[in-house]
């Protein structure tokens, strides 16, 4: 399998040198790095070529490196269900750079960018409806970035004497925010039932 993908990313490369910038075969699925500019015309490509025929989109999700000049990597994940092959797209973009939508080559890319405008901040341009979708209209940050708290900024609670739901800011007294990740069984001593009848009842 490893070889098929490696002709096909071959194959690929040689067709589109505009759009690649690297590739390589990385847990039985090619994965190729391409350049911003080029993603609608190469996603296009890899949708109608004979010898790709990628044709679902299976997923767009992003991954946060905040020490990096160009933070993110928005993944692309597409299947060819004509020739079983899946194919791993890896789009770097600046926190403030603005990626094209796939709408108009695969409607199925409108909630999947929404998801990553939510989760992550990233726009894409020409998306026909660039909103949030997983959090509230009024939602402060983008929760899968790495610099976003644990706690959020806002608590949701039923304010029964006003009949609604209230957002209020998060109040945590600093000893809730401290963990020494130890486990609750290390550095105590716990008496179990039993064990206070362990010692000299043996025969």
């Amino acid at each position: 399998m490893s070889e098929q993908l490696k002709e096909l990313g071959a194959h690929i490369e040689a067709k589109r040198p505009d759009c690649v910038l690297s590739y390589g075969v990385i847990h039985d699925e090619l994965t190729m790095d391409i350049a911003p500019s080029a993603l609608v015309s190469f996603v296009e490509f890899l949708k109608n070529d004979r010898s790709c025929k990628f044709s679902t989109l299976v997923d767009i999700t992003a991954v946060d490196y905040p020490e990096r000049p160009v933070r993110f990597d928005v993944v692309y994940h597409f299947l060819s269900m004509y020739q079983n092959h899946r194919i791993r797209l890896r789009v770097g973009a600046r926190e403030d750079d603005m990626l094209p939508s796939l709408v108009s080559v695969h409607p199925s890319a409108n909630w999947f960018e929404r998801e990553v405008f939510d989760m992550f901040g990233l726009l894409f341009t020409g998306h026909p409806d660039l909103r949030r979708i997983l959090t509230d209209y009024g939602f402060r940050g983008h929760p899968l970035r790495k610099d976003f708290p644990t706690t959020g900024y806002v608590e949701v609670r039923y304010d029964a004497a006003q009949k609604r739901v209230v957002y209020e800011p998060v109040r945590l007294v600093q000893e809730y925010r401290q963990f020494d990740f130890m486990s609750p069984w290390e550095g105590a001593e716990y008496i179990l039932p039993g064990d206070d009848k362990a010692k000299g009842t043996q025969p």
